[in-house]
Parts: C-alpha cells; structure tokens; sequence
C-alpha cells in the first residue's frame, strides 16, 4: 500500500476513530493525543498491513492496543493514594517522591513508638524482616522454627495494625 493509500484510508475513517479514541481516554486532549500516536504508529507499520485486510479493524485495534500500552505504562509509573492520614507517598509527574518532612517525622516517632511496645519476641524478627532479612535468614539467625518466625512476624504486623488504628495513623 503507497503512503497515499495510506492517507486516503484514514481520511475515510477519520471521523469513527476520533470518536473511538474519545470513547476511550474520555477526554478531549486525551482524545488527540491518542489519535496521533495511532496515526504516527500506523504510518511506522504500514508495512506490516496487508492487503484485502479490514484497515479500519487494523487501525482501531492499533488505538486500542496504544491506549492500553499507555495506561498500564501510567499506572506502573505514577504511585498515588487518595488524601489520608496513610503512610502512602505521592508521586509528581517526573516520579519524584513528594513528602511533608514534618508529619513525616512525627509519624516514624509514632511508629517507632509503637514498635517498642510490642513483646521482644515479635519485635525482633519484624524488625530483622524490616531490614530486608528473609525468614530463612531470620531463622538462623535467631535459631528459631521457620514456621515459629513466619509466625511471630504476622502477629507483629497486626499488633502493629490495631495500635496504628487506635492511634489514628490508619
């Protein structure tokens, strides 16, 4: 198919596939933004396109393909939370982490707080596993059970989750 082919076959579909990427993004700008990525990708593959093929499923299915792509690139890059009282970080749009140094701080004193009340037998291996220690490790370690440390580091994180609850930090 000549790159004048091309042109012509989107221009008879012009109209259905902007709708289609509206129908997608739900958004104007979006809607744009979509429609010319298809558009650049399709001209960069035309090759790949064969003759006696349905070009408007070839080219839809494409959109579909590169707002799905995007979504899940966006969803991958961008870690967000709903405003709360959580621990959860938002992230800007160049993936920088944002933080209040000052709320910050007064909830690992909290936390730090918390994690001193709870018995020494649970405290430990939750803080070894904190550290990045795997059970295996952590076993050995303290030569104790797997299954006896696997254990104590669940009851430590729900410990942890009523006293986080009853504090307000959850």
């Amino acid at each position: 198919m000549s790159t004048q082919d091309f042109y012509t076959n989107i221009d008879t579909i012009y109209s259905p596939l902007q709708s289609f990427a509206l129908g997608l993004t739900k958004n104007m700008n979006d809607a744009r933004d979509l429609f010319q990525e298809t558009i650049f990708k399709a001209l960069k593959n035309k090759d790949k396109f064969r003759l006696g093929t349905n070009f408007k499923a070839w080219i839809m299915t494409l959109m579909r393909n590169t707002f799905i792509n995007e979504y899940r690139r966006k969803k991958r890059q961008s870690t967000t939370s709903a405003p709360s009282d959580s621990f959860h970080f938002e992230t800007n749009k160049d993936n920088a982490a944002v933080m209040n140094e000052g709320t910050s701080n007064l909830e690992m004193q909290e936390l730090t707080r918390m994690m001193n009340s709870i018995d020494d037998k649970l405290r430990i291996p939750f803080q070894m596993y904190y550290k990045g220690l795997s059970y295996q490790e952590i076993s050995d370690e303290l030569q104790i059970p797997l299954g006896t440390i696997k254990s104590r580091i669940f009851f430590a994180r729900k410990e942890l989750q009523v006293l986080a609850t009853n504090a307000g930090l959850r």
